[in-house]
């Protein structure tokens, strides 16, 4: 063999080194991050079990014919923001044992346009309560018949299916904001107010901002800076901020990540396999999101305040309810009319 293709020999087998020794440490990172990649969906599957709550009336609404799923068909979201603080707790134990919802809204889903349709109900919204056959205060629906009561007090108010719905508390809010790297939004109003320890101040400024978890939670809750109507559209805001941020990631992995971060504190009739269903269904797409209100009126009974709904208003949510779901026709009307309006006024069901 001649000295000229002994060296080109070498310097082929010099460059495949090389090139074994470039490859290898990318295919290792490759093969981790992949690894890693199905190390959290595995896992975040297993915290969705964890926080998987069948409903007492099971699968299917009974303002459906058939059950729906994700990707399938057009559903319904309630979404219950529950404080289980350790200071509500010490109030739960003096007001009837039970906690209230201090935020709930119902987010429809279409899958032909992507779009999506919030609604706010405001807390002191005076509605009948099925599971206690009387009128109250919409946040008492949880206190007496924890998420299927509220579900139950919903469909009636509303007229539309409650498909599924995921009860959050002040820990797993603030870690899902947390775990999104915070949420940019334009804040309405500047506030001040305790976290959600109690153990210091949180202070939010007007204007443009991003958020961290604890500063969300507080523009959120805040109360008696405006009212409950502005509450309201604060919170729509907010969830509409963190939906962008989600749908910003573009990739289920990392959806997978905040199901984790929202832990054992989350509670959902909604399935791993219908969590990534509701990602699937929306992402890669432009947030299209159409925020509605339950206006009021304010009305005292017995000493008592409460945020009596506005006819037309609900009668308009209804109607663009139904048909963003595609119900071709409606369920039965609710009935609150009919029924007992008998007031509870004593401290425990009024706070």
């Amino acid at each position: 063999m001649s000295y000229s293709l002994q060296r080109s020999s070498k310097q082929k087998k010099r460059r495949r080194r090389i090139a074994v020794f470039l490859i290898l440490p990318l295919l290792c990172i490759l093969i981790g991050g992949i690894g890693y990649a199905a190390y959290l969906y595995i896992k975040a599957e297993h915290v969705a079990q964890a926080a998987y709550k069948e409903l007492d009336r099971g699968g299917k609404s009974s303002k459906r014919l058939e059950a729906v799923k994700p990707l399938e068909d057009n559903i319904s979201i309630l979404i219950m923001g529950v404080d289980e603080s350790e200071a509500r707790k010490e109030d739960k134990e003096d007001f009837g044992g039970s906690f209230r919802t201090d935020a709930l809204l119902l987010a429809t889903l279409n899958k032909d346009d992507k779009s999506i349709k919030l609604v706010s109900i405001p807390r002191d919204t005076y509605v009948y309560i099925p599971s206690k056959e009387r009128k109250n205060k919409i946040a008492h629906a949880y206190a007496y018949g924890g998420a299927n009561g509220t579900i139950q007090t919903v469909e009636d108010f509303l007229d539309v299916p409650v498909d599924y719905y995921v009860k959050v508390n002040f820990d797993s809010f603030i870690k899902i904001v947390d775990t999104l790297g915070g949420i940019e939004m334009d804040v309405p109003i500047s506030v001040t107010d305790f976290n959600s320890k109690k153990s210091g101040f949180v202070t939010v400024e007007k204007g443009q901002q991003k958020l961290n978890g604890e500063q969300a939670l507080v523009l959120a809750r805040a109360r008696h800076i405006d009212n409950d109507f502005m509450r309201g559209q604060r919170q729509q805001l907010i969830i509409e901020a963190i939906a962008k941020k989600a749908l910003s990631l573009n990739s289920v992995t990392k959806m997978a990540d905040l199901i984790e971060a929202a832990g054992s504190e989350m509670e959902t009739n909604l399935t791993f396999d219908d969590m990534i269903g509701v990602v699937k269904t929306m992402l890669g797409t432009q947030l299209n999101m159409e925020k509605l209100q339950v206006k009021d009126i304010d009305e005292y009974i017995d000493g008592i305040y409460y945020a009596k709904p506005d006819e037309q208003s609900v009668k308009e949510i209804k109607e663009t309810l139904k048909q963003h779901l595609g119900l071709t026709s409606a369920p039965d009307e609710a009935t609150d009319e009919a029924t007992d309006t008998t007031q509870h006024t004593d401290e425990e069901e009024n706070q």
